[in-house]
C-alpha cells in the first residue's frame, strides 16, 4: 500500500533544476555547426589490401602511418602489467575519485614529475583521465568554462594541427585558429604569430581562449627546447591569452630527455602559473594505446571545474591509473626503454634516408616525420597526398598519413611514423621512396 503524500503547489507542476538566473539561454548554435568527419586515421590500412590483392596476402608490408607503440613496437612492459593487476587486486573494484586515486596522485607528483616543493604544485594539482583525447576535451570545457564562460572564442594552434585538435575543440564550442607559420622552419610559433593570432581573433569579435603548444608536435614531429616553449607561453599570457595548454605526450620518446617541468613552473609567478596546463601520459612513450591513460598539471581553478565535471560523468578505471603507477615507481626512465631506444634508432635510419634522398621534411623528436611531396605529386599528376596514398598502399604496400587531413598547409605532405623497429623504419623508408621516384 502506498503511503498518503501531500504535495505543494509547486511540486504539481514541471520545475527547472536550476534558477532563472542560471539557465542556458536558448540558442541554435549546434544546429549550424559543421558536421564534424571521422577520423580516416583508422580507415588507411585499407589500402594495402589492393596491394596484398596484387601481391600476394603474404607479401610484405610497412605501416608508416599510426603512431601506436603498443602495435608496432612492443608495448607497456608484461613486468609493469602484472604489477598493475596486483594494485588492481589489492584496490578493489570500487569508484575511485573524480581526479583518480590518491596513490597516482602522489606518484605521478613524486616519482614521475619530481615536483619542486618551491613552484607550490603538488599532488593536488594532478587530475588523472581516460587518455589524451579525455584529457584534452576536459581541458577544453575547462578554459571555457573558468575563464568567461562562453562559447565561440578562439583556441590557437599551429598551422598544421593534429585533427583531433581541429574537431575536439570545435565540438565543446571552441572555434580552431590555425596562427601563420612558416614551413621551412616546420610552421612553428613565433611571439609575432602567436600576438597576430589574438589581434586577428579581436577582429572578428572573439576572445583567444588559449593557446596549445605541442612539442614534440604531431604531425610535424617539431621539437620546441623548453626555453623556446617558455618563451612562447610569456609572449601569449601577455598577449591577454588567459591559457597555454602544453601537451607533453611524446615527450620522454626524444634524444635528449623529458621536458623538465620545474624549469617551466619556475619561469613563471605565482599567478601566471594558475594560467598553465600541462597534459600528459603513458599512450605514446610506453605504448599503452589501449590503456587509455593520460592526466593533467593545471592550477586548483582548472582541476576544481574538471573535477566538478568528472563526478558527472567520466570517473576514472582504476586499471589504467595502475599500470602508471607501476611504471612511475619502477623509474619510468627503465620503464619505457622498450619504446624509447628502438624509436631513437629508428630515427637515425630515417632522417639519414630522407637526407640522403633530399628531400624537403621536418622532423625534430618524438614518433614523426614531416615530409614534403610536392614534386613527386606534380610529376605523376596527382591532386593531392591523399591521391599519393592510395598510390603508395596499393602499389607499393607502404602507408602513411596524408598531410592534407590535418590542414590545407599539408596538402602536398605526408606525415612518417618510425615508431617501428630500424630494420621496419629501413624497409619501409626505402618502399616509400621506391614509389615517389617512380612517379618521377
Amino acid at each position: 500500500m502506498v503511503a498518503q503524500q501531500s504535495y505543494s503547489a509547486e511540486s504539481d507542476s514541471p520545475q527547472f533544476a536550476v534558477p532563472e538566473a542560471y539557465r542556458i539561454p536558448v540558442s541554435d548554435y549546434r544546429a549550424r555547426m559543421l558536421d564534424i568527419p571521422p577520423s580516416r586515421m583508422f580507415l588507411i590500412n585499407d589500402t594495402l589490401q589492393l596491394y596484398r590483392q596484387k601481391a600476394g596476402a603474404e607479401a610484405p608490408t610497412y605501416d608508416a602511418s599510426q603512431g601506436d607503440g603498443g602495435k608496432s613496437l612492443p608495448g607497456v612492459p608484461t613486468e609493469i602489467l602484472e604489477r598493475a593487476f596486483e594494485l588492481q587486486l589489492r584496490q578493489g573494484t570500487s569508484y575511485d575519485k573524480p581526479w583518480g586515486t590518491p596513490l597516482f596522485r602522489q606518484a605521478a607528483a613524486e616519482d614521475y614529475w619530481k615536483l619542486d616543493a618551491a613552484s607550490g604544485w603538488g599532488p593536488e594539482n594532478i587530475v588523472f583521465c581516460q587518455g589524451g583525447r579525455d584529457g584534452l576535451l576536459k581541458i577544453y570545457s575547462a578554459i571555457t568554462s573558468v575563464h568567461r564562460g562562453r562559447v565561440g572564442d578562439a583556441l590557437v594552434v599551429s598551422r598544421v594541427p593534429w585533427v583531433s585538435y581541429t574537431w575536439g575543440p570545435y565540438s565543446i564550442g571552441l572555434n580552431v585558429l590555425l596562427a601563420p607559420g612558416d614551413p621551412a622552419q616546420g610552421w612553428r610559433y613565433t611571439p609575432d604569430s602567436i600576438r597576430s593570432s589574438a589581434e586577428f581573433a579581436r577582429r572578428e569579435g572573439r576572445d583567444v581562449a588559449g593557446l596549445l603548444i605541442t612539442s614534440p608536435d604531431n604531425p610535424t614531429g617539431r621539437t620546441l627546447p623548453v626555453e623556446e616553449q617558455i618563451l612562447l607561453a610569456h609572449t601569449a599570457l601577455d598577449s591577454g591569452y588567459p591559457y597555454v595548454i602544453f601537451d607533453w605526450m611524446y615527450h620522454w620518446v626524444t634524444d635528449h630527455g623529458p621536458s623538465d617541468i620545474n624549469a617551466v613552473l619556475q619561469a613563471f609567478s605565482n599567478s601566471q602559473r594558475e594560467r598553465l596546463i600541462f597534459l600528459d601520459g603513458i599512450t605514446k612513450s610506453l605504448g599503452g594505446s589501449n590503456i587509455r591513460s593520460a592526466h593533467i598539471l593545471a592550477g586548483k581553478a582548472i582541476v576544481k571545474h574538471i573535477t566538478s565535471q568528472a563526478s558527472h560523468g567520466v570517473v576514472p578505471s582504476f586499471f589504467a591509473q595502475a599500470v602508471a603507477i607501476a611504471a612511475y615507481q619502477m623509474g619510468f626512465d627503465r620503464a619505457a626503454a622498450s619504446i624509447i631506444e628502438p624509436t631513437g634508432q629508428s630515427r637515425k635510419v630515417l632522417r639519414a634516408a630522407l637526407a640522403k634522398e633530399n628531400v624537403p621534411f621536418v622532423m625534430g623528436d618524438g614518433y614523426y616525420a614531416f615530409i614534403d611531396c610536392t614534386r613527386y605529386i606534380e610529376a605523376g599528376g596527382l591532386h593531392n597526398s591523399e591521391a599519393l596514398l592510395q598510390h603508395l598502399g596499393a602499389n607499393y604496400g607502404v602507408v602513411v598519413v596524408p598531410g592534407m587531413y590535418f590542414s590545407d598547409a599539408g596538402l602536398n605532405w605526408v606525415r612518417f611514423s618510425y615508431a617501428l623497429p630500424p630494420e621496419v623504419t629501413l624497409g619501409a623508408a626505402a618502399r616509400l621512396f621506391e614509389g615517389l621516384n617512380a612517379l618521377r
